[in-house]
């Protein structure tokens, strides 16, 4: 499996809506593409044709005849449920998560976690049986609900913490949790960013593994198994640790090694992971915009990953200066 530089885009500063756009969007299962502003507490449907479809949140950006006001705060992940294609969202600045159904113009409060001691929480991912998944970033917690919000398992006690060999949900530690994503296998894959580790949640076992890492920081492994690889760190940054994870319908994972500068890739073979970087390189320099006529994958700068999306065989890199930067998979 290789991979092609496709495209470059250099968002300016008003950021212009073009191409897709991933730092903070994502699609769903059926290929939507939705866009997240955090900071401005709106998100909506981006159409093929460069234009909003709807928007909805405590903002209205005046991008769409249709918008839903509700009080949306700080957006953080978008999903669509299995069950009844339902759009679901979490709002990290209040600690809720609210229901769309964009076409009806409808929403619903579906779980409020305000004062439940509950720190701040981040994705809010569906499974296949329409369970719903919660990652506290610093809470050091995951949570499960069933479709109806109702609270089914909490895994994690609050404390930071980092277990080598597989784990129960009653057991299990996590550190700093900045991203879940379902893989095709319907196990949810954590990234444990504060032990610089991807961890999976085996959801007919209720068992927890270690995919990548050893629980030390690094750059080390490429070539190697992942579960003796290292991500990158840096002490000085408010969150330490890789950023973001996406998987293909292969069951392949990409982890925004967001400290290395880089992007990896964990390739399962048999019952083999190994761990590449298929992307970026470590001589990074500060603030510098790529280049839309770069076509080396392990030329373009990457001071820092900030989120990673899939879909179709192109992987959406965004980085915090405004570049959009999608790898295309060449089989």
């Amino acid at each position: 499996m290789e991979w092609r530089l496709k495209y470059i885009f250099n968002f300016p500063e008003d950021i212009t809506w073009h191409n897709g756009y991933a730092q903070f969007g994502f699609h769903d299962y059926q290929g939507n593409f939705y866009v997240l502003r955090h900071d401005n507490h709106w998100f909506g449907e981006f159409t093929k044709n460069n234009e909003f479809l709807w928007t909805a949140g405590s903002i209205n950006p005046n991008l769409s005849d249709t918008h839903m006001f509700f009080n949306l705060k700080k957006p953080k992940y978008v999903s669509k449920s299995p069950i009844d294609e339902a759009l679901i969202i979490s709002s990290g600045g209040n600690n809720r998560i609210y229901k769309l159904f964009p076409d009806e113009e409808k929403f619903d409060l579906l779980i409020d976690l305000k004062g439940h001691d509950v720190k701040d929480i981040g994705n809010c991912v569906f499974d296949k049986e329409g369970n719903i998944w919660i990652n506290e970033i610093t809470g050091c917690k995951i949570r499960q609900f069933d479709p109806e919000g109702k609270k089914i398992n909490v895994l994690g006690d609050g404390k930071p913490g980092f277990q080598i060999e597989p784990v129960s949900y009653e057991d299990v530690r996590f550190s700093w949790i900045y991203d879940i994503r379902i893989g095709p296998d319907n196990n949810l894959y954590v990234l444990d960013s504060g032990n610089y580790a991807v961890r999976m949640i085996d959801l007919k076992e209720e068992m927890v593994d270690l995919i990548v890492g050893t629980g030390e920081p690094g750059y080390f492994g490429d070539g190697k198994l992942a579960k003796k690889a290292t991500l990158g760190s840096d002490k000085n940054e408010q969150f330490d640790g890789p950023w973001a994870i996406s998987l293909d319908e292969e069951g392949n994972i990409f982890i925004g090694d967001t400290h290395n500068h880089v992007v990896r890739m964990v390739k399962k073979k048999k019952k083999k992971r190994l761990i590449s970087t298929i992307a970026g390189n470590p001589d990074y320099i500060p603030s510098l915009r790529n280049s839309v006529d770069e076509t080396d994958p392990f030329k373009i700068n990457l001071p820092k990953i900030c989120s990673m999306d899939y879909y179709d065989k192109d992987l959406f890199i965004s980085e915090e200066d405004g570049d959009l930067i999608v790898l295309e998979k060449v089989d």
